[in-house]
């Protein structure tokens, strides 16, 4: 039927449009570009979904900067990169090697194929959240800070948790307060480590996050605290802490901590990565 259809499209042409120089193309040349696509959208996917998405950028930066050193003839640069490429390949080869071992195993498994052929292939994946969900969130902080229950919340934005995701039990629920507290009730099997929150769902518990090595920090900063700041050094999430010594609410974010901090200031740092997430998503539909 398809070469049926591409036939007839040519005997047009050759009829009324002899004119124009249009390239053969064959079934198996379409099949190829849709093969080709999807390889490449799912390899844009994997490096969105890992921490291969910041080592990227910085991949494109370097090659922008060799592309200035050629185009204004500097030797020395062009020499030593000419030098080093020989290396190249298998110093990403080390760089990647977490990400792309990830990506291996995930083509042996049925969610490759079932995600491939599902509804939701083309489908926006969006981090934005509610007013309600921050609402249920600062409710949730401060009824926890007055009993003195520990907690640990870490909202995804534009860098992907799914690695730190798959450390922790699945639970893809809607976000609320009440379930928020349960979670982090002393003696629970889900109280002890991160909660991590997509949109408006939790969708992992007890998720193991990495802890900062700076050495510039309080001496008082407990574990939680360590692994606040340090999922924030290697992404751009935001995570609330409770501590479980005196109730103090605070926020990682950018590297950097916020301690003690009031309702509404919890509000205002919450509310200003979705807002500015919802801007971005604007521009981003205005531009095209």
């Amino acid at each position: 039927m398809i070469e049926s259809l591409i036939s007839n499209a040519y005997s047009f042409k050759d009829r009324f449009l002899f004119w124009l120089d249009v390239p053969r193309i064959r079934v198996t040349d379409i099949v190829e570009i849709v093969i080709l696509a999807i390889i490449f959208y799912e390899f844009m996917v994997w490096i969105k979904k890992t921490r291969a998405w910041q080592l990227f950028k910085g991949l494109l930066i370097i090659i922008i900067f060799l592309v200035v050193a050629a185009l204004f003839n500097m030797d020395t640069i062009i020499w030593l990169v000419s030098k080093i490429l020989n290396f190249a390949v298998i110093a990403i080869i080390v760089v990647f090697q977490p990400e792309l071992r990830r990506a291996l195993e995930s083509l042996g498994t049925r969610k490759f194929l079932r995600r491939l052929f599902s509804q939701d292939f083309f489908k926006n994946q969006e981090g934005r959240f509610s007013e309600k969900t921050t609402a249920e969130l600062i409710k949730a902080c401060y009824q926890m800070a007055k009993v003195k229950t520990g907690a640990l919340i870490v909202i995804e934005r534009d860098s992907a948790l799914e690695q730190y995701e798959r450390t922790g039990i699945t639970l893809d629920s809607e976000l609320s307060s009440q379930l928020l507290i349960n979670i982090f009730e002393k003696n629970t099997p889900l109280h002890d480590g991160a909660v991590l929150v997509r949109g408006d769902r939790i969708t992992s518990a007890t998720c193991y996050l990495p802890l900062s090595d700076n050495p510039n920090l309080p001496k008082e900063l407990g574990t939680r605290h360590r692994a606040a700041i340090g999922i924030s050094e290697i992404t751009d999430s935001l995570t609330i802490v409770v501590s479980e010594e005196t109730g103090a609410v605070s926020v990682a974010y950018r590297g950097s901590i916020s301690r003690n901090l009031t309702e509404m200031q919890l509000e205002e740092q919450i509310e200003s990565i979705r807002k500015y997430t919802q801007k971005d998503n604007s521009e981003e539909k205005e531009a095209g």
